[in-house]
């Protein structure tokens, strides 16, 4: 199986609308099939349909979307700077962030209040992880995708140690309520990743499900074409029997 043939097939998918997607996808696999290429088949199979707002950044990088690049680059950017602590570099990295994403955003049309947010969310956690970010520019995102980057987009630089004071009761309290409210967004955070690990698998088995519904109606279709070939057949054998009896009858 040739490799290209199969980004071919991808890119072509990709590029196209979600609600066309596993139609066009069941289409190009029964063909690779058909042509003796069952491993092409099985890899074309397992491509996902791309959600609305993964499908949206897809069209962003195939249009060639200057900002996503820039945000992409800008990942590589942020992790020099947090590996060497430079704070008002990742200050900078992070305003930068913020701005691309805003452009991009501020020139999407057409997508619901949802949408929007997860394409926000997308193009966020792409600065944060560097094989999103290919996968984003190769336009083949499948999901929405969510990292808690901010957590470390402005993190501090080497902070100068503290004296040691008597620390008071007010300072104990509000170290006691920053320590609980970590405490919760840890938990909230958490939370918020198995219910999308679980929406997820539900979107997966939606997909499996529209999969088998699409396989059903072509077979279906297949045989309620054979049948009615199998109809014509019978039909011109019953006649040519009726037209060798009616001779047998006048001889």
């Amino acid at each position: 199986m040739a490799t290209s043939d199969f980004d071919t097939v991808a890119d072509r998918l990709y590029a196209g609308e979600p609600a066309d997607f596993v139609a066009e996808r069941t289409a190009a696999a029964r063909a690779a099939k058909e042509a003796g290429d069952v491993e092409l088949a099985r890899r074309i199979r397992a491509l996902r349909k791309p959600t609305a707002a993964a499908a949206y950044v897809n069209r962003l990088a195939r249009d060639g979307s200057a900002p996503l690049a820039e945000l992409a680059s800008l990942g590589d950017k942020l992790r020099e700077a947090h590996e060497k602590l430079d704070g008002s570099r990742l200050r900078e990295l992070a305003h930068q962030r913020a701005e691309l994403v805003q452009r991009i955003i501020r020139d999407a049309t057409g997508l619901s209040d949802t949408v929007e947010r997860e394409v926000e969310e997308t193009l966020e956690a792409i600065v944060a992880d560097a094989d999103l970010a290919r996968l984003a520019l190769a336009g083949r995102l499948t999901s929405k995708a969510r990292q808690d980057a901010d957590r470390w987009l402005s993190l501090p630089t080497n902070p100068a140690p503290a004296k040691k004071t008597r620390q008071s009761e007010k300072d104990r309290k509000a170290e006691e309520e920053a320590r609980v409210r970590a405490l919760e967004r840890r938990q909230a955070v958490r939370a918020r990743a198995e219910a999308e690990r679980n929406l997820q698998r539900a979107e997966r088995t939606a997909e499996q499900a529209d999969d088998r519904v699409t396989e059903l109606r072509e077979r279906l279709a297949d045989a309620e074409r054979r049948a009615a070939r199998a109809a014509d057949e019978l039909a011109r054998a019953q006649k040519t029997f009726e037209e060798a009896d009616d001779a047998v009858q006048r001889s």
